[in-house]
């Protein structure tokens, strides 16, 4: 049996910590959307910092993936199958950035303080504009249903790789251990 090829340590764990606050932040927009007063505020005030964490957690994976390659698909892959998965990691990693990107600049247009931690403020991006507020916040919604959609073809294609065609593919992000003929 051949040595499974991995991404990098620092991919997977990047891979795996990401996608739970992701998540996370795509259930606590939706509570967000359907909650008002002390709950919506308890909601926002988890939002804004782990949007700052996806955004800067996003950068250096960006830099880890252009740094250390990502192992090569199987060459049973039929071409189809391969340019959609380039297709769709390249729109997940630009919704990585853009989605916090445009969520500080909504609130930097609605004048809304962009708190990272406490008394630590990020400051505003964007000139104080209601049009503008109103047109972003369009815009990480809908980013945001995108995001969710995008996520859902991913994980079906996580699935299909590891339950039916088994190829590896899920292997070498799966595990967070580190592993014989791997990249770590």
């Amino acid at each position: 049996m051949s040595a499974v090829i991995r991404f990098s340590a620092l991919a997977r764990i990047l891979h795996w910590l990401m996608a739970a606050m992701i998540l996370a932040m795509l259930f606590i927009g939706v509570f967000m959307a359907a909650t008002e007063g002390a709950a919506y505020d308890t909601l926002l005030s988890l939002h804004r910092p782990t949007g700052i964490a996806i955004l800067a957690l996003a950068v250096v994976r960006l830099g880890n993936r252009f740094l250390v390659a990502p192992p090569p698909l199987p060459d049973t892959l039929p071409a189809i199958q391969r340019m959609a998965a380039k297709a769709s990691h390249i729109l997940l990693y630009a919704l990585m950035v853009a989605m916090p990107l445009i969520g500080w600049a909504m609130l930097s247009a609605g004048a809304y303080p962009v708190v990272f931690w406490g008394s630590l403020h990020l400051p505003p991006i964007l000139p104080h504009s209601p049009a503008l507020f109103a047109l972003l916040r369009h815009m990480h919604t809908w980013l945001g249903l995108t995001l969710f959609g995008v996520i859902v073809v991913h994980l079906g294609a996580a699935l299909l790789h590891a339950l039916v065609l088994r190829d590896g593919v899920f292997r070498a992000m799966a595990s967070l251990r580190p592993g014989r003929g791997g990249r770590d």
